[in-house]
């Protein structure tokens, strides 16, 4: 059972106006490098980001998790990636595991106060039915519901537009070897992508179909925030973009001085500035508050930038988990005003509720409330400690301007040298002992390694796993428990 407030106060809660319930719009980027817009230095237009910027507030130490599912789970239940979601990567087509539906998800703490929620982009939290965001608090789920090269190289899944397919014989062959677990199907393997509807695929996508999503993504959001305007509302808009293969729609290819991914970029910079003016119009600018953030690092091998700092996708030098990530709230959050507190995804669900008079879920939190730090409340503060998680294992330790690499025994102060090149273990011998000793404490809760640990909460799971389409294009049944084919 979810454990979240009695039917009591649910009850009472949804009777609450909305007045005083701010709206929540959560937009998140699939491996958007920090460098990769222009309020972090990019050379690439994105005006729309950069009023953003000029309007609300900059988080410079603002941390995801290395790679996609971790950093969806960690933004969903406030909790490191591990102690929800223990897999030593991501989630994969027709996988057996995915995020707890025992896990009370941010939007389902938003709904305990009345609030229409819609999820509207890439989940990958998982792909069975229990899983889906539809079975996690969502009212309505619109998107492809995991990477958009987890698909068929033949329907262009496996290489960027205009680039040659992948060698067929290569592909059979490695389709010929074991490709799946319980985390879903890998490789050449997969079945075709598919666009989801609630629970059902709707289309299968292919080329003009990838080139599209962020279009039709926008517009499905555009809708939702229409349809919800008398509030409250959280819109979470997990783009597919800019995640290999690079597929910006056709109009926009060719713009940017960063090859595909800038020009995916200045798409979402249209898809963000079309949301903004469009609360501007209605009139719900000041009762909204818009968070824009990516689930990890820029990936280096597809023309991400993460300037200045070292690294990038999958790694835990902050190159793959420090994120570019903005927070717009007129007449509420300071305009052009920057913070480098340290904060990460898991504070999502805390300073929501705390802004939407929510109960916390009756489970342990990692996250904090940060709505007095977005808020320039005086003496605000966030926190001193982050553990740097890469799947089961914890790599690395941050204290206050101090990161100690926990196998490498590297020390970098990120206050003087952000781009962690040049290590002063040796010089430090007092700070690489306190940072082992906070890593030892973490032992007692998460562990320092494999998924067994006092903190690590189960990962949901199913008998039978299927695929939303199989390769001969039949389909998973739906609503109706029918099968049919998508061609």
């Amino acid at each position: 059972m979810k454990t979240l407030i009695t039917a009591t106060l649910l009850a009472l809660a949804c009777s609450l106006p909305a007045a005083g319930k701010p709206n929540f719009i959560l937009i998140n980027i699939d491996d958007q490098g920090y460098a990769d817009i222009g309020p972090y230095g990019s050379d690439n237009a994105t005006p729309n980001l950069d009023r953003m910027a000029r309007e609300g507030m900059k988080l410079t130490s603002h941390y995801a998790a290395p790679v996609c599912s971790p950093s969806r789970a960690m933004m969903m239940t406030g909790c490191y990636p591990k102690r929800v979601l223990p897999t030593p990567h991501v989630l994969f087509p027709a996988g057996a595991i995915g995020l707890n539906p025992d896990e009370t998800t941010l939007a389902e703490v938003l709904k305990s106060r009345g609030y229409a929620t819609a999820c509207i982009g890439k989940w990958h939290l998982g792909d069975q039915p229990e899983f889906l965001p539809t079975a996690q608090g969502f009212d309505t789920y619109y998107g492809i519901p995991y990477s958009n090269d987890m698909g068929t190289a033949a329907e262009g899944s496996k290489s960027n537009p205009g680039q040659p397919m992948p060698d067929a014989k290569a592909a059979a062959k490695k389709k010929a070897q074991p490709a799946s677990d319980e985390a879903g199907i890998r490789g050449n393997a997969q079945p075709p992508l598919p666009l989801v509807e609630n629970l059902d695929a709707i289309e299968r996508i292919k080329q003009d179909g990838q080139h599209s999503i962020t279009r039709r993504y926008t517009e499905k959001a555009l809708d939702f925030i229409r349809q919800s305007k008398d509030g409250p509302f959280f819109l979470y808009l997990p783009h597919t973009a800019v995640h290999f293969p690079l597929y910006p729609d056709k109009q926009h290819m060719g713009k940017s001085p960063n090859g595909l991914v800038g020009d995916w970029a200045q798409e979402l910079d249209s898809s963000t500035g079309q949301i903004l003016d469009l609360l501007r119009e209605l009139g719900l600018a000041e009762n909204t508050l818009v968070i824009y953030t990516s689930d990890n690092g820029g990936a280096l091998n597809h023309g991400s930038k993460n300037t200045p700092l070292r690294g990038g996708k999958g790694q835990t030098y902050e190159g793959g988990i420090r994120v570019a990530t903005l927070a717009w709230w007129p007449g509420k959050i300071h305009a052009g005003s920057s913070t480098d507190a340290i904060t990460a995804h898991f504070d999502f669900l805390p300073t929501f509720a705390a802004l939407a008079g929510a109960s916390l879920p009756e489970r342990k939190l990692d996250g904090k409330d940060i709505s007095p730090l977005l808020l320039g409340k005086l003496g605000a503060k966030s926190r001193d400690t982050f553990y740097y998680y890469r799947g089961h294992k914890l790599e690395a330790v941050r204290f206050g301007m101090w990161k100690l690499h926990l196998d490498k025994g590297e020390l970098y102060s990120l206050r003087e040298d952000i781009g962690e090149s040049n290590d002063i273990a040796a010089s430090h011998p007092d700070q690489v002992a306190r940072l082992r000793e906070l890593a030892q404490k973490m032992a007692a809760d998460l562990g320092l390694d494999g998924p067994d640990a006092p903190g690590v909460r189960p990962l949901g799971r199913v008998a039978d796993p299927l695929p939303f389409i199989a390769h001969d294009g039949k389909v998973r049944p739906g609503a109706d428990g029918k099968y049919k084919h998508l061609d």
